[in-house]
Formats: C-alpha cells, structure tokens, sequence
C-alpha cells in the first residue's frame, strides 16, 4: 500500500476511534437534562466524562404533571441558551441527528410512545426512570426493542451510586432499602413515580428472583416486603413527603450496616454507564432485571388494592 494511502487511512481509523458520539435529549421537563449535559458537555468540570456530547433535544411535556409543566420550558430555555443546544419539533427529526438518545420525559406514561419513534430509527436509548407508568407498558417497550434489534436499558442513578457499591457484596441473605416516595395521581403504579429509587436499590443488592410481595400502606410511608426464591426477603420503606435513601444488608455471619450517609450522589457514576453503553451496545446489566422490578411494583401495587394481601407477581 503506497505510504500517502497508509496514512489517510490511519488517520480516517484514529478520527473514526476519537468522534464523540452525538446524542439527543427527549423531555426537558426533569433537572436530569442540565445535569446529564453538564457532564458530558463541559470539559472543564470535575465530574466531565468524555466520549459522547448532546447535541439536540425535543421539549415534550405534559400538561397535567405539575413538576413537568412548572419545569419544561425552564429547563429548555437553559439547554437552549446556556449549552447551546439545538430544539427540534419532533423526535423523528431529532433521531436523524443523533447516535443515540436519552428519554428522559418524567411522565412515564408517555415513554412507550416516544420510545417508538426510536426504535423505527434504530438508535439505541437510555429510558430515565421510570421506565413506564405500567407493567404492560414497561414489557411492550422491551417487546419491540427486541423486534426492532434496538439496544436499550433504563436505571436509577442509585445503582451505581457510592451508596450501592459499599453495599454489595456475596451471599446477602436480605436487606432493607429506603427513601423518598411520593407518589404522583396520574401513574397507575404509584411506587414507579419515585420510590422506583429505592426498589432498584434493593435489586442492585438483592437480584432477580422475588415471588411476591406484601405492601403495608399509610399516608406517611408505604413498606413493602418481597419473598425471594429460597426464603430471602428483601424490604423497601418509601417515605412520604420526602426522606434521605438507605440501606442495609445482612449476610449469614454478620449484618453489614448502612452505608455511608456522606456517600456521594453524584450522577457521573450513571452517566459514565450510559457512555458505556453508547459505545458498545451493552446494557450494563440485564433488563430482565427492571422488567422484574417493575412486576415487583405491580405486585405491590395489587397487595395495596387487596388491603396488605400477599401477592405473587406476575
């Protein structure tokens, strides 16, 4: 191969290696899309994580969602002025311009229908929580991302948190997670709206295998207990107005306590998992697993109607 060929060619493979992967935003009605294009747009911050940059975004919205009505435009008009990002009209049109996209409308219910123009573009997407307001909803998403060969993955920040990561370890026999959960009128499973959180944060502990669930209901707090497969139960306590997230797990010689409370909640961890997943096409753990969780909340919410009943899921 002449020389002069040789080096276009390396140096086309080096631009291919180094091109930052474009990325589109959908809904702007949450404090995740500043902070998501934060980090990843803004070279000079300490929690900066290379290799992808958002470039565009549709607004979206929804009208009778207060937190996304009171927010959308603000958080817009911030994207649009401050980060220099480009509004496009539809999400058809904002998946031309992109590698991959980031849903983050904070109404679930509205994520299956937008996910669909994505999977008819064939970009792969990261779904913020919750993935969807309903079981069915959450299986028909990953339904047709596996007809359409799209990638996909959906998670808490929680569980790549400094929280989580203290708290891992082999042979847990149970834990108890808690957090905030207040819950929003319009999402038919009440606990996906927030204390979605803490229910992934017992997951990262406590894996795939729970066969029903209990929930014990009040105005104050909710607290739901899960029978795993060999006996292990798992407990979430989700906090009403608002409370600080927790954990804590037990082993057969010893109890491992609560982690850290001055663990960091930055959202760097998550979005270097994104990038990762930008890059390789690899959620970065099972999706059969939030597909449980959300079976798990939908027991719940079942053994609430049911007045605290035991209920297996689905």
């Amino acid at each position: 191969m002449p020389k002069v060929k040789f080096y276009v060619l390396l140096f086309s493979l080096c631009a291919c290696a180094s091109a930052e992967i474009r990325l589109g935003i959908i809904g702007t009605d949450t404090s995740h899309v500043i902070a998501f294009t934060k980090i990843l747009n803004d070279s000079s911050s300490p929690d900066y994580v290379p290799g992808a940059r958002v470039v565009a975004a549709y607004k979206g919205g929804s009208p009778d969602v207060e937190s996304s009505y009171k927010r959308v435009d603000q958080f817009a008009e911030e994207l649009r002025t401050k980060w220099k990002i480009e509004f496009v009209s539809d999400i058809s049109t904002l998946c031309r311009k992109v590698d991959g996209v980031l849903l983050e409308s904070g109404d679930g219910r509205v994520h299956l229908e937008q996910v669909k123009a994505v999977f008819a573009a064939h970009k792969p997407v990261f779904i913020d929580k919750p993935l969807a307001s309903t079981l069915e909803d959450a299986r028909e998403i990953a339904r047709l991302a596996k007809e359409s060969g799209v990638p996909w993955f959906s998670s808490s920040s929680l569980r790549f948190s400094d929280l989580a990561a203290g708290l891992k370890f082999p042979g847990i026999q149970g834990a108890i997670t808690w957090g905030p959960g207040p819950l929003e009128p319009h999402h038919q499973l009440d606990l996906s709206w927030y204390a979605v959180h803490a229910v992934e944060l017992l997951y990262t502990m406590m894996g795939r295998g729970c066969e029903e669930v209990s929930r014990t209901y009040t105005p104050g707090a909710d607290v739901m207990v899960g029978k795993w497969t060999g006996g292990r139960l798992g407990t979430v306590e989700a906090l009403r107005p608002y409370g600080h997230f927790g954990a804590v797990v037990f082993r057969s010689d010893e109890k491992v306590n609560q982690s850290d409370p001055k663990a960091s909640d930055s959202y760097r961890p998550l979005v270097v998992e994104i990038v990762k997943f930008f890059e390789t096409k690899q959620p970065p753990f099972p999706n059969e697993e939030t597909l449980e969780m959300f079976a798990f909340m939908d027991a719940a919410q079942r053994s609430k109607e049911a007045g605290g009943a035991p209920m297996k899921l689905r």
